[in-house]
């Protein structure tokens, strides 16, 4: 595979990484084996978070002896300087290393949250402390809100960014990748199989391929679909005439009922949870019942305060129809549940 430059921070890395959900509802073998075979096939780039499960571990385990040619990247969802750095001792021992090269601010979504983040005693004054020290060599930031993510980059205090990027959102591809490449800062795209509502691996990967300054990081639960994806990279097939058609034709098929997660639509003033709730059928589809039952329990519970007012039809611009969208997802949530209960 080819290697990438993450902008600023001479980071060299190949041009496919490694997301660490799927490997959460493994067993602590199997993921390690997932792991360990991402690197054998020539993945150098590891992306998790200390929210995802035992996911850290995993990733320690499997990459402690090879530490010094990976590029290690994780999350912390805390929002205050004390939580932050307990975060950071967490994750360093659960790696398994003592130095993390990205440590990363887990879904800023929007700007009073980056403002908290870079407050004093915000969770920034710790990592940078962490920086200083030397157990963090790099920081940046996860989001799903595209105007959130721009004034993150402007201020210049990251040097690397982390968006959803795959053939149905492709915006970022415009005014939030171009913002972040003028401040020289890598580029990681989440997602790129829709958080799993994407099942055409050939068509998500020839189209990221056009894109090679942003490093997907697909998530593998098994050594065959690490295989199946290496393999495209190392086939380098364009897109065909053919696949271009396939991809309209998914987005069409996708597009009134896709959420993308960019928060228009929120806040409800009955307090529905909305882009959780959407947001379920491809938790679903990526982690363990039991935990994406979990994760998403009070979000589900909201659904019930849902008086379909339309408001969030006028908000959403992408046109979904949501009101009717939440009771399907709550309907599957539902049988989810009772399948896994």
């Amino acid at each position: 595979m080819k290697t990438v430059s993450l902008g600023k921070t001479g980071l060299v890395v190949t041009e496919l990484g490694f997301g660490g959900i799927p490997i959460i509802p493994l067993g602590f073998e199997d993921g390690v084996k997932v792991v360990k075979h991402c690197f054998d096939r020539g993945i150098t780039f590891f992306d998790t978070a200390n929210v995802y499960g035992d996911s850290e571990k995993k990733i320690g385990q499997a990459l402690e002896s090879v530490r010094d040619r990976v590029v290690l990247a994780t999350k912390t969802q805390k929002r205050d300087a004390e939580s932050a750095a307990k975060h950071i001792k967490y994750s360093l021992e659960n790696l398994r290393t003592d130095y993390i090269d990205i440590y990363q601010f887990h879904n800023i979504p929007n700007e009073d949250t980056l403002e908290q983040v870079l407050a004093p005693g915000g969770a920034y004054e710790a990592v940078r402390q962490s920086r200083d020290r030397g157990e963090v060599k790099f920081i940046g930031f996860s989001s799903h809100d595209i105007a959130t993510a721009i004034k993150a980059c402007l201020t210049n205090l990251f040097a690397t960014i982390q968006f959803p990027f795959n053939f149905i959102e492709k915006e970022p591809a415009d005014e939030l990748f171009k913002a972040a490449q003028e401040h020289d800062m890598g580029i990681i795209g989440m997602k790129p199989l829709g958080g799993g509502l994407l099942e055409r691996a050939d068509l998500c990967f020839k189209f990221l391929q056009q894109h090679p300054y942003v490093v997907p990081i697909p998530g593998f639960s098994t050594t065959g679909e690490v295989d199946e994806v290496v393999g495209l990279y190392r086939s380098r097939e364009p897109l065909t005439d053919a696949d271009l058609r396939d991809i309209e034709k998914i987005r069409s098929e996708l597009g009134t009922r896709f959420c993308h997660r960019c928060g228009y639509c929120i806040p409800c003033e009955q307090g529905v949870m909305i882009p959780n709730v959407m947001s379920f059928r491809s938790s679903a589809r990526r982690l363990a019942p039991v935990v994406a039952v979990q994760m998403v329990k009070a979000a589900m519970e909201s659904v019930e305060n849902c008086t379909e007012c339309e408001e969030c039809l006028e908000k959403c611009p992408y046109n979904l129809q949501i009101p009717g969208l939440l009771k399907e997802n709550l309907a599957f949530y539902k049988e989810v549940t009772n399948q896994s209960g």
